[in-house]
């Protein structure tokens, strides 16, 4: 396969595979007897706001490259549980304590809507919720025990919420290339890694497999940050869906202060490429990622 020119449909493939999670997401949000309404109806604002979906696809993808005849029921509720996981750090990042915004997807943040004190509590359910979601995902139990462990490092102190704490502590200081890479990859490149390697997991993957998988995921969540970075001072709210420049506003230091636009699009670039390297030995079963990294590369938003 030549991961240079993917030949694969990926607007019609993201479009089947938003509308499977979209699905699945609605059953995990739908208002519980024993839950307050209030609390339902904040952490569904915020978990069915729409947005690109990334995260479950990415685990779909995972799960298919290595088992690309499996039921997809065996991957589904761990595809929601770190989009459930994803939405409530956005809720939990917009706060004014964090980075104080005040859209996210195109409309007002959970606490502009709700008040920061249930907008807290929403991405407390929805983290705590997500990890009874994966329980149930039905295949080996050793699979879901071992997906538990790597969604919990890849979310917890030692990758998504450490990550946050290093990007507190560098905010208003000068970084380094190095130092700016090791907080994404634990503040955004962990969760992402995590999707595709933990469907792999669910569908059996090979330790060789998981680490090729593993190469390619961070890669991915670094590229990923590293556009992120540009559309935040080249995109406006309509196309972004939140307030741009806020980086900037805030005194953190991005890959576009220290490399500019156009060496940050480079930069991304050779990081991918690795990534896509390490899966070429999947083939054909591989395209849906393959397609992903040049969309990471390409995306407007």
């Amino acid at each position: 396969m030549n991961s240079a020119q993917p030949t694969f449909d990926l607007d019609a493939y993201l479009g089947r595979q938003r509308t499977l999670v979209e699905s699945a997401l609605a059953s995990a949000a739908a208002r519980r007897d024993d839950v307050p309404s209030r609390l339902t109806e904040a952490m569904a604002y915020s978990l069915l706001a729409g947005g690109k979906r990334l995260r479950p696809i990415l685990a779909l993808a995972g799960f298919a490259a290595t088992a690309p005849a499996a039921d997809v029921a065996g991957v589904l509720p761990f595809a929601c549980a770190v989009e459930m996981i994803h939405t409530y750090s956005l809720i939990h990042d917009d706060l004014p304590a964090m980075d104080d915004d005040d859209f996210r997807r195109g409309r007002p943040t959970n606490h502009k809507q709700f008040g920061e004190g249930i907008a807290i509590l929403a991405g407390d359910g929805l983290l705590t919720d997500a990890f009874g979601l994966l329980a149930r995902c039905p295949v080996d139990a050793q699979a879901v025990v071992d997906v538990v462990r790597m969604l919990s490092d890849a979310a917890g102190s030692p990758g998504m919420v450490g990550g946050q704490v290093v990007d507190l502590d560098a905010t208003g200081k000068p970084q380094s290339l190095a130092s700016l890479e090791h907080i994404h990859t634990m503040k955004t490149g962990a969760l992402l890694a995590v999707s595709v390697c933990g469907g792999a997991r669910l569908a059996g993957a090979s330790a060789e497999q998981l680490a090729r998988l593993r190469t390619y995921s961070q890669a991915l969540g670094l590229a990923f940050q590293i556009i992120d970075d540009v559309l935040d001072v080249t995109a406006d709210l309509h196309t972004l869906g939140k307030d741009p420049g806020s980086d900037a506003e805030n005194g953190k230091t991005t890959y576009v202060t220290l490399l500019g636009v156009e060496g940050s699009q480079s930069h991304a670039r050779d990081i991918m490429q690795k990534g896509l390297h390490a899966i070429e030995s999947f083939g054909v079963a591989a395209q849906p990622l393959v397609a992903l990294g040049h969309y990471t590369l390409h995306r407007k938003s």
